[in-house]
């Protein structure tokens, strides 16, 4: 397996987001299919980090696409996200790995699956990385879509359809 190139993560986030479906998250030997995703648009996406503008926390954000932001919330999770064109990032929410549904359904629950952390993995360029990157795969079953998770505080963008996984597939995390 070989990392998806920088053209491919070169594309707005709500376009990336579901094009990351059925790709592979690869952190070491540890391997999952991503199954659900949400787009963060930018400064103007009031859900988004970026909205504060340039932080010592989201200053990857507004780099190169194709880079690896990971903070921590809530004093005990990792958040893994893939950093699109406009100052944006998309949240990788689940992942299925190998036979089991249940290890990676939720992003902090993805990131304690893979070992991802921000200590490690935060600012990583996943197009050149071999220790964490995405890699092509064919996706199988229908997008759907609906609104974010846990973002009430955003407003009317609290309901914009941002979120998309795999129609049906038991990895998905349940929406609160």
């Amino acid at each position: 397996m070989r990392p998806l190139s920088r053209r491919f993560f070169s594309r707005p986030n709500d376009e990336l987001a579901p094009a990351l479906l059925g790709k592979l998250l690869v952190c070491g030997d540890r391997v999952g299919c991503i199954v659900e995703t949400e787009a963060y648009l930018g400064p103007h996406d009031l859900a988004s980090h970026a909205r504060f503008g340039v932080t010592r926390r989201n200053d990857v954000m507004f780099g190169p696409c194709g880079v690896a932001y990971v903070y921590f919330i809530y004093g005990m999770y990792d958040m893994f996200n893939i950093v699109g064109r406009e100052s944006g990032a998309v949240l990788v929410r689940a992942l299925a790995v190998g036979d089991d549904d249940q290890i990676a359904r939720g992003p902090g629950k993805l990131t304690r699956a893979l070992g991802i952390t921000v200590a490690h993995h935060n600012g990583v360029d996943l197009t050149e990385s071999d220790a964490l990157y995405v890699a092509d795969a064919r996706r199988s079953g229908d997008i759907a879509t609906g609104p974010r998770v846990g973002v009430d505080y955003a407003g009317a963008w609290a309901s914009k359809p941002l979120r998309f996984w795999i129609k049906g597939h038991p990895a998905v995390s349940k929406a609160r």
